[in-house]
């Protein structure tokens, strides 16, 4: 296995990590509870100190849990065989909007979660969970973009599917939701368009 093997195994056994600890959170704030984070780590049968390691406070972690549960709402199909650049734009469209609407119908919940970043309270990363969204979004494109470009337009469209591009189409810019949600999808559409051009310019 070589070091870039290695560090992707890493990085997903961290992601199964939190993914677990959320879950337990969530199961112990359905039935009415309060967990703590070692409450937490006890039931998914995680060390203390590695639970503490991602969540150091309770309300963190129960904020992260409830978040967690919200983002459920987000649902990607697989490809169909032989999709191609139509459908993968229609897919990141849908995924835009979708991630749009979930994020305004849970506007104080990913405000607060933002702020706690900001302002250095928290101290583990936030979960990432537009990055495999977005992949799974533009899966049919993979086999005609090498990794690297394919990565790139990863990174790129993150900046328009998040709590950080509403504070900035509704904050900063003062649009109302529609025209918020329009020219975000615009934006990502722009993105793709301009990947899809380097790509061929490059292959050409």
């Amino acid at each position: 296995m070589d070091s870039q093997e290695k560090r992707f195994e890493r990085v997903n056994q961290k992601r199964r990590t939190r993914s677990e600890l959320l879950r337990a959170a969530r199961q112990i704030v359905e039935r009415g509870g309060h967990p703590s984070v070692a409450d937490v780590a006890d039931l998914a049968g995680i060390s203390r100190a590695t639970a503490y390691r991602y969540f150091s406070t309770p309300d963190e972690i129960i904020r992260e849990a409830v978040l967690d549960g919200v983002a459920d709402v987000i649902s990607i199909e697989p490809a169909t065989q032989g999709a191609g650049v139509n459908e993968a734009e229609a897919r990141t469209d849908k995924l835009v909007s979708d991630i749009f609407r979930m994020i305004l119908g849970n506007e104080s919940v990913f405000r607060a979660l933002l702020g706690n970043s900001v302002t250095g309270q928290s101290q583990v990363r936030r979960g990432g969970r537009r990055i495999p969204w977005l992949k799974e979004a533009l899966s049919p494109l993979q086999a005609r973009i090498s990794s690297k470009q394919f990565d790139k337009l990863i990174h790129a469209l993150s900046l328009v599917t998040g709590i950080e591009s509403v504070v900035v189409m509704r904050d900063i810019c003062e649009l109302e939701q529609d025209e918020a949600e329009k020219t975000l999808r615009w934006t990502a559409k722009a993105i793709l368009k301009a990947a899809l051009n380097e790509s061929d310019l490059k292959t050409a």
